[in-house]
């Protein structure tokens, strides 16, 4: 099994993910900051390198000695990224491409990359988008994620470092904090929990992809895990779901009633994304998803658990 490092592994999406990678049978190396007192993953066994993303000599540490680099790892969300564009400009875009240049250096075979397909893709007058459409992002975070798939292909091109792009959808579950503000589902649940009015963007029509981060993990370690055809997947559920679908499932599955408030909707929210997933499955595939129910049921009872302690 090749070496594997995940940048960012104490993140939401890069604990699962590492604990994803050692059940597969991978050597794991798990880089981040590790602010809190634990890991948040729970697999054993695993290398802890702590070291600070926006350090060239820290990440440089990092990929030493690994087969694959698989980079979980954000510094900002949607909103700090649409509050001030060129902090990902000069975090996230900058150091990305460093630490491409220090995965080219240690030898790295393969870099993985966590894009997005929710905001990727843009507002077009589609109801599905594949792989082979056009990214037209309006946002800053969007725009970022797309100018690293850039890079990804420059340094394919001019480095041979082979690559491949993740454009995910709409993740969630257990370990995602709704103090990120980021992800409607848990903030949301954190919102009924602590009795607090659920605010909602615009009307409740607005659609996304919405996966259980332990679904998303399994997808993508099929892809790290195996040879594969394509350098870009599009990783999500392929199923659209409401703004509205989703408070009414939360509401299901707590049995509390949610007071909502409404906001206007972002001039860069777009109305309508779901992922063409057929590229993933017909190569790897088939593949069961947990329901949207039963993914909200295990991440309230996580939040419930923590806010219990």
């Amino acid at each position: 099994m090749p070496r594997v490092v995940v940048i960012g592994a104490n993140g939401f999406i890069g604990s699962h993910l590492v604990d994803a990678l050692a059940q597969d049978g991978h050597t794991v190396r798990a880089f981040d900051r590790f602010s809190s007192a634990e890991p948040t993953f729970t697999a054993a066994d695993i290398e802890i390198v702590r070291g600070e993303f926006l350090s060239r000599a820290d990440i440089e540490l990092a990929v030493a000695g690994q087969d694959y680099v698989v980079h979980m790892l954000s510094t900002t969300t949607p909103a700090t990224a649409e509050n001030d564009p060129t902090l990902d400009i000069r975090t996230n875009i900058a150091q990305t491409v460093e630490l491409l240049e220090a995965s080219v250096a240690a030898r790295v075979s393969h870099f993985f990359f966590a894009s997005t397909g929710g905001a990727i893709y843009g507002p077009q007058a589609k109801t599905v988008y594949s792989e082979s459409d056009q990214p037209l992002p309006v946002s800053p975070y969007g725009i970022g994620k797309l100018t690293i798939e850039h890079y990804l292909h420059y340094f394919r091109t001019k480095h041979g470092l082979q690559s491949t792009a993740l454009r995910i959808s709409n993740p969630y579950g257990p370990r995602q904090r709704p103090h990120k503000k980021q992800g409607l589902i848990p903030i949301a649940l954190e919102r009924l929990i602590t009795g607090e009015s659920v605010i909602r963007m615009g009307d409740g029509s607005m659609v996304r992809d919405y996966i259980y981060v332990g679904d998303l993990v399994k997808m993508i370690a099929r892809v790290v895990g195996n040879e594969h055809r394509y350098d870009l997947y599009n990783i999500g559920s392929g199923l659209g779901s409401s703004v509205n679908d989703v408070l009414a499932a939360i509401e299901r599955v707590t049995g509390r009633a949610a007071d909502i408030v409404e906001r206007p909707v972002p001039p860069t929210f777009v109305d309508r994304v779901v992922l063409d997933t057929e590229r993933f499955m017909s190569e790897f595939g088939p593949f069961e998803l947990l329901s949207l129910d039963d993914g909200i049921r295990l991440t309230y009872h996580e939040m419930e658990s923590i806010a219990h302690e």
